[in-house]
């Protein structure tokens, strides 16, 4: 999975488009660093650090992640989830929320921890999970 990566030097901002679901709640929550119209769309010196990593901590499918850089004080991890979740967004994805196994029809499977997006729309390019297709075909569900 391709990721990039951006840094203030204290403070690393992880993207993996593939994960994401475009629902804007880091746009909406620091407009001054998640610029999508712009390239880069991140301006990790938007910011303060600790701004950025609550509002990458509030990314639903897991697309946004972040490390501190060697020297620096590591923020307290959230525990991973004791307990499943799923929760059907309003025309979205289902959101699973915890760690959880997924079993593909060729027989392999994958562990996934904190949130999985689920494609309910039928129009994700990355099936079974959501790429936020589900905008562009104006899913209601």
């Amino acid at each position: 999975m391709k990721k990039k990566e951006y840094s203030n030097g204290e403070v690393t901002v992880i993207w993996q488009a593939e994960k994401c679901i475009h629902s804007g709640i880091c746009v909406k929550g620091l407009p001054k660093v998640f610029k999508p119209d712009e390239k880069p769309w991140i301006n990790i010196e938007g910011s303060s650090t600790e701004d950025i990593i609550h509002q990458v901590k509030q990314c639903p499918s897991g697309a946004l992640g972040f490390y501190m850089n060697e020297g620096e004080e590591k923020p307290k991890v959230e525990s991973e989830h004791k307990e499943q979740l799923a929760e059907v967004m309003p025309n979205g994805p289902l959101m699973v929320y915890g760690n959880i196994e997924v079993k593909y029809a060729d027989g392999t499977s994958e562990k996934k921890f904190k949130t999985t997006a689920f494609c309910r729309c039928g129009s994700s390019q990355n099936k079974p999970f959501c790429d936020g297709a589900h905008k562009k075909v104006d899913f209601r569900g």
